[in-house]
Protein backbone atom coordinates (compact mmCIF):
# COMPACT_ATOMS: atom_id res chain seq x y z
CA UNK A 1 0.00 0.00 0.00
CA UNK A 2 1.22 3.55 -0.66
CA UNK A 3 2.36 5.63 2.28
CA UNK A 4 -0.42 7.63 3.88
CA UNK A 5 -0.95 10.15 6.67
CA UNK A 6 -4.62 9.23 7.04
CA UNK A 7 -5.83 8.61 10.59
CA UNK A 8 -2.70 10.12 12.14
CA UNK A 9 -2.25 13.22 14.24
CA UNK A 10 0.14 15.23 12.06
CA UNK A 11 2.38 17.86 13.67
CA UNK A 12 4.16 20.14 11.21
CA UNK A 13 6.96 22.01 12.95
CA UNK A 14 9.76 24.36 12.00
CA UNK A 15 13.40 23.63 12.83
CA UNK A 16 13.67 26.45 15.39
CA UNK A 17 10.50 25.38 17.20
CA UNK A 18 11.84 21.86 17.67
CA UNK A 19 15.54 22.63 18.23
CA UNK A 20 17.49 25.51 19.71
CA UNK A 21 19.06 27.14 16.66
CA UNK A 22 19.11 30.72 17.93
CA UNK A 23 22.88 31.15 17.68
CA UNK A 24 22.80 30.08 14.05
CA UNK A 25 19.71 32.15 13.34
CA UNK A 26 21.35 35.35 14.56
CA UNK A 27 23.86 34.99 11.71
CA UNK A 28 21.03 34.59 9.22
CA UNK A 29 19.14 37.58 10.65
CA UNK A 30 22.31 39.66 10.38
CA UNK A 31 22.06 39.29 6.60
CA UNK A 32 24.58 36.50 6.09
CA UNK A 33 22.68 33.45 4.75
CA UNK A 34 25.89 31.98 3.32
CA UNK A 35 27.54 32.21 6.73
CA UNK A 36 24.49 30.55 8.25
CA UNK A 37 24.71 27.65 5.80
CA UNK A 38 28.46 27.26 6.41
CA UNK A 39 27.93 27.08 10.16
CA UNK A 40 25.18 24.51 9.81
CA UNK A 41 27.43 22.41 7.55
CA UNK A 42 30.30 22.69 10.04
CA UNK A 43 27.93 21.48 12.76
CA UNK A 44 26.32 18.77 10.66
CA UNK A 45 27.22 16.09 13.21
CA UNK A 46 26.73 18.30 16.28
CA UNK A 47 23.21 17.66 17.61
CA UNK A 48 21.22 20.83 18.25
CA UNK A 49 19.85 21.29 21.74
CA UNK A 50 16.13 20.75 22.39
CA UNK A 51 13.87 23.68 21.51
CA UNK A 52 10.70 24.90 23.18
CA UNK A 53 8.31 22.45 21.49
CA UNK A 54 10.66 19.49 21.93
CA UNK A 55 8.93 18.09 25.03
CA UNK A 56 5.49 18.04 23.45
CA UNK A 57 6.78 16.43 20.25
CA UNK A 58 8.78 13.78 22.11
CA UNK A 59 5.77 12.79 24.20
CA UNK A 60 3.38 12.71 21.25
CA UNK A 61 5.73 10.39 19.38
CA UNK A 62 5.61 8.02 22.33
CA UNK A 63 2.05 7.18 21.26
CA UNK A 64 3.73 5.12 18.50
CA UNK A 65 5.83 2.99 20.83
CA UNK A 66 3.50 -0.02 20.75
CA UNK A 67 3.92 -0.28 16.98
CA UNK A 68 0.73 1.55 15.96
CA UNK A 69 1.45 4.66 13.88
CA UNK A 70 -0.77 7.25 15.55
CA UNK A 71 1.40 10.39 15.34
CA UNK A 72 3.51 11.85 12.53
CA UNK A 73 5.94 14.74 13.03
CA UNK A 74 7.06 16.52 9.87
CA UNK A 75 9.72 19.22 9.70
CA UNK A 76 8.37 22.16 7.71
CA UNK A 77 11.10 24.73 7.48
CA UNK A 78 12.46 27.74 5.61
CA UNK A 79 15.89 26.13 6.04
CA UNK A 80 17.92 24.96 3.08
CA UNK A 81 18.29 21.22 2.39
CA UNK A 82 21.87 21.16 3.78
CA UNK A 83 20.65 22.57 7.09
CA UNK A 84 17.86 20.01 6.89
CA UNK A 85 20.48 17.27 7.14
CA UNK A 86 21.51 18.63 10.52
CA UNK A 87 17.89 18.70 11.69
CA UNK A 88 17.42 15.03 10.84
CA UNK A 89 20.77 14.20 12.49
CA UNK A 90 19.70 16.09 15.61
CA UNK A 91 16.42 14.19 15.65
CA UNK A 92 18.22 10.86 15.41
CA UNK A 93 20.57 11.86 18.23
CA UNK A 94 17.57 12.69 20.40
CA UNK A 95 15.84 9.40 19.48
CA UNK A 96 13.02 11.25 17.74
CA UNK A 97 11.60 9.39 14.79
CA UNK A 98 11.56 12.04 12.09
CA UNK A 99 10.99 10.62 8.64
CA UNK A 100 9.58 13.48 6.60
CA UNK A 101 10.63 17.07 6.04
CA UNK A 102 10.09 19.94 3.62
CA UNK A 103 12.84 22.57 3.37
CA UNK A 104 12.07 25.62 1.25
CA UNK A 105 15.33 27.68 1.48
CA UNK A 106 13.70 30.93 2.56
CA UNK A 107 10.35 30.58 0.80
CA UNK A 108 7.07 30.49 2.81
CA UNK A 109 6.39 26.82 3.63
CA UNK A 110 2.76 26.99 4.79
CA UNK A 111 1.38 25.86 1.41
CA UNK A 112 2.60 22.34 2.16
CA UNK A 113 0.32 22.03 5.18
CA UNK A 114 -2.56 20.86 3.00
CA UNK A 115 -0.86 17.84 1.37
CA UNK A 116 0.60 16.99 4.77
CA UNK A 117 -2.92 17.01 6.27
CA UNK A 118 -1.43 18.88 9.22
CA UNK A 119 -3.41 19.06 12.45
CA UNK A 120 -1.14 21.80 13.79
CA UNK A 121 1.74 23.97 12.61
CA UNK A 122 4.31 25.30 15.08
CA UNK A 123 6.85 27.85 13.85
CA UNK A 124 9.23 30.53 15.10
CA UNK A 125 8.25 32.64 12.08
CA UNK A 126 5.26 34.85 12.93
CA UNK A 127 4.32 35.58 9.31
CA UNK A 128 4.25 31.89 8.39
CA UNK A 129 1.91 31.31 11.33
CA UNK A 130 -0.45 34.09 10.24
CA UNK A 131 -0.60 32.70 6.72
CA UNK A 132 -1.25 29.18 8.01
CA UNK A 133 -4.10 30.44 10.20
CA UNK A 134 -5.54 32.35 7.24
CA UNK A 135 -5.45 29.10 5.26
CA UNK A 136 -7.50 27.37 7.96
CA UNK A 137 -4.83 25.45 9.90
CA UNK A 138 -4.27 25.55 13.67
CA UNK A 139 -0.94 27.35 14.01
CA UNK A 140 1.08 29.10 16.70
CA UNK A 141 4.13 31.33 16.81
CA UNK A 142 6.49 29.58 19.23
CA UNK A 143 8.18 31.80 21.81
CA UNK A 144 11.73 30.48 21.46
CA UNK A 145 12.83 32.21 24.68
CA UNK A 146 10.05 30.71 26.79
CA UNK A 147 10.72 28.55 29.85
CA UNK A 148 11.23 24.88 28.97
CA UNK A 149 8.70 22.23 29.94
CA UNK A 150 9.05 20.45 33.24
CA UNK A 151 9.82 16.76 33.57
CA UNK A 152 7.44 15.62 36.30
CA UNK A 153 4.97 13.95 33.91
CA UNK A 154 6.97 11.81 31.46
CA UNK A 155 3.95 9.68 30.53
CA UNK A 156 1.47 12.51 30.03
CA UNK A 157 1.19 15.07 27.23
CA UNK A 158 -0.11 18.20 28.96
CA UNK A 159 -1.52 20.97 26.75
CA UNK A 160 -3.34 24.13 27.83
CA UNK A 161 -5.57 26.33 25.67
CA UNK A 162 -7.09 29.76 25.94
CA UNK A 163 -10.79 29.88 25.02
CA UNK A 164 -11.95 32.85 22.93
CA UNK A 165 -10.22 33.10 19.53
CA UNK A 166 -8.32 29.85 20.23
CA UNK A 167 -10.68 26.95 21.01
CA UNK A 168 -13.74 29.11 20.39
CA UNK A 169 -14.44 31.81 17.83
CA UNK A 170 -13.93 35.46 18.76
CA UNK A 171 -17.69 36.14 18.67
CA UNK A 172 -17.91 37.01 22.37
CA UNK A 173 -14.59 38.84 22.35
CA UNK A 174 -15.88 41.17 19.66
CA UNK A 175 -18.78 42.12 21.92
CA UNK A 176 -16.37 42.80 24.78
CA UNK A 177 -14.03 44.88 22.63
CA UNK A 178 -16.86 46.94 21.11
CA UNK A 179 -19.29 47.36 24.01
CA UNK A 180 -17.45 46.52 27.22
CA UNK A 181 -17.77 44.10 30.13
CA UNK A 182 -21.44 44.59 30.99
CA UNK A 183 -22.53 43.95 27.40
CA UNK A 184 -20.22 40.93 27.23
CA UNK A 185 -21.76 39.42 30.37
CA UNK A 186 -25.30 40.03 29.10
CA UNK A 187 -24.42 38.53 25.73
CA UNK A 188 -22.91 35.38 27.19
CA UNK A 189 -25.66 34.91 29.78
CA UNK A 190 -28.36 35.21 27.12
CA UNK A 191 -26.56 32.68 24.91
CA UNK A 192 -25.37 30.35 27.66
CA UNK A 193 -27.03 27.30 26.09
CA UNK A 194 -26.02 28.23 22.53
CA UNK A 195 -22.62 26.72 21.61
CA UNK A 196 -19.90 29.07 20.49
CA UNK A 197 -18.61 28.54 16.96
CA UNK A 198 -15.31 26.71 16.82
CA UNK A 199 -12.06 28.64 16.86
CA UNK A 200 -8.81 27.87 15.02
CA UNK A 201 -7.68 25.25 17.55
CA UNK A 202 -10.91 23.28 17.81
CA UNK A 203 -9.64 20.77 15.17
CA UNK A 204 -6.41 20.22 17.11
CA UNK A 205 -8.30 19.65 20.36
CA UNK A 206 -10.54 17.18 18.53
CA UNK A 207 -7.47 15.40 17.11
CA UNK A 208 -6.00 15.11 20.61
CA UNK A 209 -9.33 13.72 21.81
CA UNK A 210 -9.24 11.06 19.08
CA UNK A 211 -5.63 10.22 19.92
CA UNK A 212 -6.55 9.74 23.56
CA UNK A 213 -9.45 7.50 22.62
CA UNK A 214 -7.29 5.40 20.30
CA UNK A 215 -5.87 3.88 23.44
CA UNK A 216 -2.33 3.23 24.57
CA UNK A 217 -1.66 2.09 28.13
CA UNK A 218 1.65 3.88 28.66
CA UNK A 219 0.73 7.41 27.51
CA UNK A 220 -2.06 9.84 28.35
CA UNK A 221 -3.16 13.31 27.28
CA UNK A 222 -4.23 15.91 29.82
CA UNK A 223 -5.79 19.14 28.56
CA UNK A 224 -6.75 22.37 30.30
CA UNK A 225 -8.89 25.35 29.37
CA UNK A 226 -7.24 28.44 30.87
CA UNK A 227 -9.41 31.46 30.22
CA UNK A 228 -9.90 35.01 31.45
CA UNK A 229 -13.64 34.32 31.55
CA UNK A 230 -15.30 34.16 34.95
CA UNK A 231 -18.84 33.42 36.12
CA UNK A 232 -21.41 33.79 34.65
CA UNK A 233 -19.58 33.66 31.30
CA UNK A 234 -18.05 30.30 32.22
CA UNK A 235 -21.28 28.45 31.49
CA UNK A 236 -21.26 29.00 27.75
CA UNK A 237 -17.69 27.72 27.45
CA UNK A 238 -18.57 24.52 29.31
CA UNK A 239 -21.80 24.04 27.36
CA UNK A 240 -19.89 24.46 24.10
CA UNK A 241 -17.40 21.70 24.95
CA UNK A 242 -20.27 19.44 26.02
CA UNK A 243 -22.03 20.08 22.71
CA UNK A 244 -18.85 19.18 20.85
CA UNK A 245 -18.60 15.97 22.90
CA UNK A 246 -15.02 16.91 23.77
CA UNK A 247 -13.88 17.09 27.34
CA UNK A 248 -10.98 18.90 28.95
CA UNK A 249 -9.44 17.58 32.13
CA UNK A 250 -9.11 20.94 33.87
CA UNK A 251 -10.80 24.31 33.42
CA UNK A 252 -9.57 27.55 34.96
CA UNK A 253 -11.94 30.52 34.86
CA UNK A 254 -9.66 33.25 36.10
CA UNK A 255 -11.79 36.37 35.75
CA UNK A 256 -8.87 38.37 34.36
CA UNK A 257 -6.13 37.15 36.71
CA UNK A 258 -2.68 36.64 35.12
CA UNK A 259 -2.40 33.12 33.75
CA UNK A 260 1.30 32.45 34.27
CA UNK A 261 1.23 31.26 37.87
CA UNK A 262 -1.72 28.96 37.21
CA UNK A 263 0.04 27.49 34.19
CA UNK A 264 3.17 26.98 36.27
CA UNK A 265 1.11 24.73 38.55
CA UNK A 266 -0.43 22.82 35.64
CA UNK A 267 3.02 22.37 33.99
CA UNK A 268 1.93 22.05 30.36
CA UNK A 269 4.21 20.93 27.59
CA UNK A 270 2.66 23.81 25.66
CA UNK A 271 0.16 26.65 26.11
CA UNK A 272 -1.72 28.44 23.31
CA UNK A 273 -3.23 31.93 23.59
CA UNK A 274 -4.30 34.66 21.17
CA UNK A 275 -3.06 37.58 23.26
CA UNK A 276 0.57 38.63 23.24
CA UNK A 277 0.32 39.89 26.81
CA UNK A 278 -0.91 36.56 28.14
CA UNK A 279 1.61 34.66 26.03
CA UNK A 280 4.52 36.78 27.28
CA UNK A 281 3.50 36.29 30.92
CA UNK A 282 2.95 32.56 30.45
CA UNK A 283 6.33 32.18 28.69
CA UNK A 284 8.08 33.14 31.93
CA UNK A 285 6.87 29.83 33.33
CA UNK A 286 6.00 27.37 30.54
CA UNK A 287 6.42 26.78 26.79
CA UNK A 288 3.98 29.10 25.01
CA UNK A 289 2.83 30.10 21.56
CA UNK A 290 0.87 32.99 20.12
CA UNK A 291 -2.22 32.24 18.02
CA UNK A 292 -2.54 35.35 15.85
CA UNK A 293 -6.29 35.00 15.35
CA UNK A 294 -9.40 36.97 16.18
CA UNK A 295 -10.26 40.59 16.68
CA UNK A 296 -7.44 41.37 19.12
CA UNK A 297 -4.88 40.50 16.46
CA UNK A 298 -6.44 42.65 13.78
CA UNK A 299 -7.04 45.84 15.77
CA UNK A 300 -4.45 48.48 16.78
CA UNK A 301 -4.79 47.40 20.39
CA UNK A 302 -3.78 43.84 19.49
CA UNK A 303 -0.49 44.15 21.39
CA UNK A 304 -2.17 45.37 24.57
CA UNK A 305 -3.13 42.88 27.29
CA UNK A 306 -6.86 43.09 28.00
CA UNK A 307 -9.72 41.43 29.82
CA UNK A 308 -8.39 42.38 33.25
CA UNK A 309 -11.67 44.19 33.79
CA UNK A 310 -13.43 40.83 33.71
CA UNK A 311 -12.17 40.17 37.22
CA UNK A 312 -14.99 42.50 38.34
CA UNK A 313 -17.65 39.91 37.67
CA UNK A 314 -21.05 40.67 39.19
Amino acid sequence: MPASLDDKLVVAISSRALFDLEEENRIFDAGDPEGYMRLQLERLDVPARPGIAHSMVRKLLRFNEDGAERVEVVILSRNDPVSGMRIFNSGAAAALRLERGVFTQGRPPFGYLRPLQADIFLSANAQDVREALAAGFPAAHVMVDAAPAGDRYPDEVRIAFDGDAVLFSDEAERVFQKKGLAAFQRHESSKADQPLPGGPFKPFLAALHRLQQSGTPHMRIRTALVTARGAPAHRRAIQTLMQWNIRVDEAMFLGGLPKGEFLREFEPDFFFDDQTGHVAHAARHVPAGHVAAGVTNSAPEAETPRRRARSKNP
